[in-house]
């Protein structure tokens, strides 16, 4: 460790084509130096390595037995500091062979990483892909930690230290059962808040969210009979009960199960983006994973 603290990479360069010219004067010339500075260079090596490494010979100089042993481990050595400090190359995802981790809610799964998920199997068919649970208080000690590569979460509130990037903008419909007797219409107010509700609650048994500050907002309250943490069981208490929820349309859009109406009440929606930390902005393969996603949705 001592010797690595001495030596610096123009001295492992000169000593790299001395031992491949065994000649002072052709490795200046390699080197771009006067034959005095490739001197100097040589004699710090001996002074650091404690051996004369190169002896005088009758056509140049010959290698001591020293420098035969540093030749090859030397040449290595400096290929992979090439290769680290290189221009990064182009991504081509048809030969990636990288898992990525999206941090997300069901709903991220279902309206982002779905509608993703076929191109991603066809474009880079050697890549994995981990979905883990979205836990928005931690998103910047999670992205610093390289815990997940996108976190997919509402621009309201966002931790303003990570990269985001909107993806598109949400609102809410009233949605139940096909053939649903409260749904044959847009119903009012009135009738809206006579209905049974079902909601998602994030933090677990809340019976309060945007919709019922809205109805607040004119003097009026719904009746929450049902409180869960997820979407998927949303849906399905919706199919099979006469239960109705607000919901965010890209959620419902399309479900076979399920009729859609507007509500009696502006619900105010939300802004959906992906976010990521400053580890990774400028990678290649993190860049084309973004820009797929956003081109999915």
């Amino acid at each position: 460790m001592n010797n690595l603290r001495r030596l610096d990479i123009n001295l492992l360069l000169t000593l790299d084509v001395l031992l491949a010219e065994h000649n002072v004067t052709r490795a200046a010339q390699r080197l771009n130096l006067s034959q005095p500075s490739v001197s100097v260079h040589l004699a710090k090596l001996r002074d650091i390595f404690g051996d004369p490494l190169l002896l005088p010979g009758p056509r140049g100089m010959r290698p001591t037995v020293r420098a035969d042993e540093l030749r090859e481990p030397l040449r290595e050595a400096l290929e992979a500091l090439e290769r680290a400090v290189a221009p990064a190359s182009p991504f081509d995802p048809a030969l990636a062979t990288l898992t990525w981790k999206i941090s997300a809610t069901d709903y991220g799964e279902s309206t982002i990483v779905l509608p993703a998920l076929s191109g991603l199997r066809m474009q880079a068919p050697g890549t994995r892909l981990a979905v883990v649970d979205l836990l928005p208080g931690q998103m910047v000690k999670q992205a610093e930690q390289g815990l997940f590569d996108l976190a997919l979460h509402i621009t309201e509130g966002a931790p303003p230290e990570l990269h985001q990037r909107p993806l598109f903008t949400e609102r809410y419909v009233l949605a139940g059962r096909i053939g649903h007797p409260g749904l044959n219409a847009p119903p009012t107010r009135e009738q809206f808040c006579a209905l049974e509700h079902v909601m998602v609650s994030r933090e677990g048994g809340g019976f309060w969210g945007t919709t019922d500050n809205a109805l607040a907002d004119v003097g009026l309250s719904r009746k929450v009979v049902l409180s869960v943490p997820h979407f998927l069981l949303v849906m399905s208490v919706l199919a099979s009960t006469d239960l109705v929820a607000m919901l965010p349309s890209r959620l419902v859009r399309g479900h076979p199960a399920l009729q859609v109406v507007d509500a009696p009440l502006q619900v105010p929606g939300y802004e959906m983006a992906m976010f990521w930390g400053e580890r990774s902005h400028r990678d290649p393969a993190h860049k084309w994973l973004r820009e797929h996603l956003a081109a999915s949705v």
